[in-house]
């Protein structure tokens, strides 16, 4: 009978002890749940202080006169391309209404019948006083990174001291040009470039796409610099003397290299040359077929990002204070101070966002539109976190940390 009350006791006992050690371990987990609730929280609160930073500095970039270059430099621009890209001929044609002394423009392409090539023939007939010369690079070398080859090819044709690198889908104003000048003049210039505003082509994912340009890259960009980042040239258009590119190595060192924008600026500061930001941005035509289109363009950019600077890109999460604002929310159970926590966040990036496009002066989206390019924001940059490999023209490769890019061979169903 003692034996039995002693053996009940110890059973007793040992259902409070783990009673003890369930709830401990609970009161553990809510504690690290909560911990990280505040993190999250305290993240989006420097998100919202970024998004205003941000829109500040984009008004006041715009605001600022543009100044006339005090010396002139005959500049060749070599403009690259590859099919018959939607407003490819009112691109061109941006390019023959500079108010600029003395340029020429050189179209190249890889093949012979690719269609831009009547395209720019077209427009040289349109403008018979402009230095247009269009033409296939039949010896292009072999290269992964076709546009560096295509330049590469090109780079004989260009007749000035100054070399202007624009991709197709880029359409400027009359003052390009000037800019450009202007910028390269500054002491210690080595390369000038330009950002870029996206122009969207009719459709909901061209819209998607513009919106990540004009309100989530522009903007970061410009807090990248003011914050002591002014490492990167930008490939809508970058501009460099041809005595600086030599001593760069030129562009061969670049035909691997996915990320050939970054890596020219990168060998341009090796030279203890800075990288200097022309004074108004260019446009960029944003034509996305579908959603697949996108968040695989998107992709490639992110990916390349994060293979070159991986702390950088993952701390530009504080760039997306809404999605932080709901993860919150998540780890916080739906606890009211994280609720109010989301609201403030789409409200003042909703603010922000009518600041930029003011400044920018293009139409704000509509709140659901941006809620769209948000939540299509967060995903791209978490798949961006977790992987290298890209698709581009048809090919995946796999981005190394220097930028190359390695073929990703496909095996055969």
């Amino acid at each position: 009978m003692l034996e039995d009350r002693f053996a009940g006791a110890n059973a007793g006992r040992l259902v409070a002890e783990d009673a003890l050690w369930e709830h401990r371990a609970r009161t553990d987990a809510m504690t690290v749940v909560h911990i990280l609730a505040l993190l999250i929280g305290a993240a989006s609160v420097a998100g919202l202080f970024y998004q205003a930073a941000a829109a500040w500095l984009l008004r006041s970039w715009m605001a600022a006169p543009r100044e006339r270059p005090t010396r002139q430099p005959p500049i060749s621009v070599l403009k690259p391309l590859f099919g018959d890209e939607p407003g490819l001929g009112d691109n061109l044609r941006s390019l023959c209404r500079q108010d600029y002394p003395t340029w020429q423009v050189v179209c190249g392409t890889l093949d012979p019948a690719d269609l831009a090539l009547a395209v720019a023939a077209r427009v040289a007939d349109e403008f018979p006083t402009v230095d247009l010369v269009a033409a296939a690079s039949l010896d292009a070398p072999s290269a992964r990174n076709r546009k560096v080859a295509n330049l590469i090819a090109m780079l004989p044709r260009a007749r000035h001291e100054v070399v202007a690198m624009a991709d197709a889908d880029v359409r400027v104003d009359a003052r390009y040009l000037s800019d450009l000048a202007e910028a390269l003049a500054r002491p210690g210039a080595g390369a000038a470039t330009c950002l870029y505003v996206g122009r969207p082509e009719p459709g909901i994912w061209s819209r998607l796409g513009a919106l990540g340009i004009n309100f989530g890259f522009l903007p970061s960009a410009l807090v990248a610099r003011a914050l002591g980042r002014r490492d990167g040239c930008f490939g809508a258009t970058i501009a460099i003397a041809r005595e600086t590119l030599d001593r760069a190595g030129g562009l061969a060192p670049l035909a691997d290299l996915l990320a050939d924008d970054w890596a020219l600026g990168a060998a341009v500061r090796r030279l203890g040359l800075g990288i200097e930001l022309a004074a108004r941005p260019v446009e960029i035509v944003v034509d996305e077929p579908g959603l697949g289109a996108l968040f695989a363009h998107e992709l490639r950019w992110g990916r390349t990002v994060a293979a070159i600077d991986r702390p950088a890109y993952l701390a530009s999460i504080l760039a997306q204070p809404t999605a932080l604002a709901a993860l919150c929310i998540l780890a916080a159970g739906a606890a009211w101070p994280a609720l109010v926590l989301f609201v403030a966040a789409c409200l003042v990036r909703y603010l922000t966002v009518r600041v930029q496009a003011r400044a920018l002066g293009i139409e704000a989206p509509s709140p659901g539109l941006l809620a769209l390019r948000e939540i299509l924001t967060f995903a791209v940059f978490a798949g961006a976190c977790w992987g290298r490999t890209v698709s581009w023209r048809g090919a995946r490769y796999r981005v190394g940390r220097d930028g190359r890019m390695e073929p990703v061979e496909v095996s055969a169903p």
